[in-house]
């Protein structure tokens, strides 16, 4: 469970123990006290589900199962949506809304529930099946990863059942207790909303030592990255144009952008780590780090682009990558010569389906275990992850890698293409403004505009800047590092005209290609266009 969705259920639980005796007091409707019973009965059976998993961690979590179930149904054009208006926030709205979605659920299961007809106990079980089933979807699930959604199922329906025998007994009351010896309005709230708190801490509890116990961050510290064998070169101080404030050459590694479908991060040692390569080879074989030391390390500098990038998006980052050249890799292996396609699987079963060919023409694409130094973050893909550079993230960038088969394209299908995506992304010659912002209130006088271009694999010759409707102008450039980097831009300007105004950026690449002014939207294969910004001069 994710570290924000613990605070959230802190933030709930401290919010009905401070409100229980007032809630209790008030007088709630009987509709409205069978709801609360559900959604409490729901809470004991997420509770207990998180105690009795700690010893399986997340992946027997039904909730994080579900929520990845849903995350995989979601139509692209969808997933798209929420990546551009939530950004990071994006796997705590799906968690939320799986919570949300239990507790409705619950509620109308309460209200279903009776003495002699116990509907409301049939639906938290079939909930609970259908949890079961989710758990096993996930990749390398087994039975023993359903227990806990079974036990927290069945206290569910214990609870639920003796709730409605203890305050809605049968109109023939077997004991025959009369009305007064009945548990009032307020008694009956107060067991209920004690269970939903009991629920709740329960998960928390469970969610915390979960995340404790199965945590790689002290295996990450006390991983050592060996020694490159071959080093990125120094990166010079003119690649940063001066003058202007943009974004660092090298993004650290707390800034780089993350977009992936893993509602959880997985958490992988690198002494469990293990690398399959199989399919149409000569010779398969499995990998472990010791395995990987008669390989050379490199370390190379290399810039990241997603394809949910829109015009002017931030979803990229440029990063210094230790690791092991997959060429070398395939060649141990020995690629049969029809091979097109390596199918690539993160250890949560995500895929990626690269192009043989960007992994053996010399461009250093990476079986990538560091980033600027460091191991790489946890949810970044530690122990190791693909970094290939010049294409789009969802062919070549798989995290948590485990897996990578040689097929075709014409046999096999990734996660993002099957849902439409195109096979082969090479991405597309682009320019960001960065400088100024858009309505940002710019003095006349001189300013100094600025920005970042990137044609991976290609590199960057030129960039140039329009105000208004004038002419294009060259802007200056950063040194250039390599073709596999973005490269950072600045415009000097005299403003002399006060008002708004509009600057335009496009850039040419080293095959002479200019930047398109078509505005493309992201799917299938990234986005194009050129980016504009708004800005207003004014006196001070």
């Amino acid at each position: 469970m994710p570290a924000s969705l613990v605070r959230l259920h802190g933030k709930v639980f401290a919010a009905v123990a401070e409100n229980a005796s007032t809630v209790a007091a008030m007088a709630i409707a009987p509709s409205n006290e069978r709801m609360i019973a559900g959604v409490a009965a729901a809470s004991i059976s997420l509770g207990v589900a998180q105690l009795v998993g700690i010893p399986l961690g997340s992946r027997a979590d039904a909730c994080t199962a579900i929520g990845s179930m849903a995350i995989d149904l979601t139509p692209g054009p969808i997933k798209e949506w929420a990546i551009q208006i939530l950004g990071s926030l994006d796997k705590l709205f799906v968690a939320v809304v799986v919570l949300v979605v239990i507790a409705t659920i619950a509620a109308i299961a309460g209200t279903l529930e009776t003495q002699r007809r116990p509907l409301g106990s049939a639906a938290i079980a079939v909930a609970g099946a259908l949890g079961c089933l989710a758990v096993l979807s996930r990749q390398g699930a087994t039975a023993l990863d359903t227990i806990p959604t079974v036990a927290g199922a069945a206290c569910g329906v214990a609870t639920l059942r003796l709730l409605t025998r203890r305050f809605w007994p049968a109109p023939a009351d077997p004991e025959g207790r009369p009305d007064h010896e009945k548990p009032d309005a307020g008694r009956r709230t107060l067991v209920m909303v004690g269970l939903l708190g009991f629920g709740v801490v329960s998960g928390v509890v469970g969610a915390v030592i979960t995340r404790i116990v199965h945590s790689v961050a002290a295996d990450r510290t006390s991983f050592t990255l060996p020694r490159p064998r071959t080093s990125a070169r120094p990166i010079p101080t003119d690649l940063q144009p001066k003058g202007v404030a943009l974004p660092s050459f090298i993004t650290p590694s707390a800034d780089f952008y993350r977009v992936d479908t893993a509602l959880v991060v997985p958490q992988l040692s690198h002494g469990d780590w293990r690398l399959r390569i199989h399919g149409m080879v000569d010779r398969e074989a499995t990998y472990s780090f010791d395995d990987l030391a008669h390989f050379d390390v490199v370390e190379t500098v290399t810039t990241l682009t997603c394809v949910s990038n829109p015009v002017g998006g931030n979803l990229i980052s440029t990063g210094i990558w230790t690791g092991y050249r997959v060429a070398d890799l395939l060649a141990a292996a020995g690629v049969h010569p029809d091979a097109d396609m390596m199918l690539s699987t993160s250890i949560d079963g995500f895929t990626a389906g690269t192009p043989v060919q960007a992994l053996t023409d010399g461009r250093d694409a990476l079986l990538a275990i560091g980033l600027n130094g460091q191991p790489l973050p946890i949810e970044h893909g530690y122990p190791a992850r693909l970094v290939v550079p010049g294409l789009y993230g969802y062919v070549s960038a798989t995290k948590w890698v485990v897996d990578m088969e040689l097929t075709r394209f014409d046999r096999a299908k990734a996660y993002w293409t099957r849902q439409g995506w195109a096979p082969r992304a090479p991405i597309k010659t682009e320019s960001r403004i960065d400088v100024p912002k858009r309505g940002q209130k710019v003095p006349i006088g001189p300013v100094v505009f600025g920005g970042v271009a990137w044609a991976q694999n290609r590199g960057v010759r030129a960039v140039e800047v329009r105000i208004d409707d004038g002419g294009w102008q060259p802007a200056e450039q950063g040194a250039s590092y390599s073709n596999e980097t973005w490269r950072l831009w600045s415009f000097p300007w005299q403003a002399k005209s006060l008002g708004k105004h509009t600057i335009t950026v496009r850039a040419t690449d080293n095959t002479g290609a200019v930047q398109t002014a078509d505005q493309v939207d992201l799917v299938p294969d990234g986005a194009t266009g050129w980016h504009a910004v708004d800005f207003t001069v004014t006196k001070t």
